[in-house]
């Protein structure tokens, strides 16, 4: 039996490969990714651009990036503040390039633990799962109520990249 991207992603150990900046922990990104690359060779990545044509979004104050990583046809989007070496966000008159090539990296980064690589990292475990938890079926499927025909099924399942933001920097 096949396991799944999660599952798969989610059993490499990460920890030979992370740095220490301060109180937090970083995984490369060419190690991140080349460990994708090697399970799924299809896998790909998507470095959004702004309608005027920018690898960044801005607000006209700061900026962020946006980058999709899609396996087996599925596809995690992160959306990553554009920061400087103490993680705040760097005034939009600031930025550098370098800085936004580094949150692409790291949003790259981030959006691969979205598909279970080094995913622990980010919840503050120090090593992951030596056997992945059983879930019964009752914790696996949620069951939803049968949509009333007076309300339209909302078309939205995702939220969108500013309510993303929104929750981001409202943890801040």
């Amino acid at each position: 039996m096949q396991q799944s991207t999660f599952a798969t992603l989610n059993a490499v150990n990460c920890n030979e490969h992370t740095e220490k900046k301060g109180n937090l922990t970083y995984l490369s990104w060419a190690w991140a990714w080349q460990i994708v690359k090697s399970h799924f060779p299809e896998a790909h990545y998507t470095i959004y651009e702004s309608p005027d044509g920018w690898n960044y979004f801005t607000d006209g104050k700061t900026c962020w990036v946006k980058v999709g990583v899609i396996i087996q046809n599925l596809e995690h989007i992160e959306y990553l503040p554009v920061m400087d070496a103490k993680n705040q966000s760097i005034l939009l008159t600031n930025v550098k390039s370098t800085d936004i090539n580094k949150a692409i990296q790291r949003a790259l980064t981030k959006a691969c633990a979205r598909h279970g690589l080094g995913l622990y990292i980010y919840a503050g475990e120090d090593l992951p799962d030596s056997e992945p938890k059983q879930l019964t079926p009752s914790q696996t499927v949620r069951q939803l109520p049968a949509p009333r025909e007076q309300q339209p099924t909302p078309v939205a399942t995702q939220p969108s990249w500013r309510q993303h933001r929104n929750q981001y920097f409202a943890g801040k």
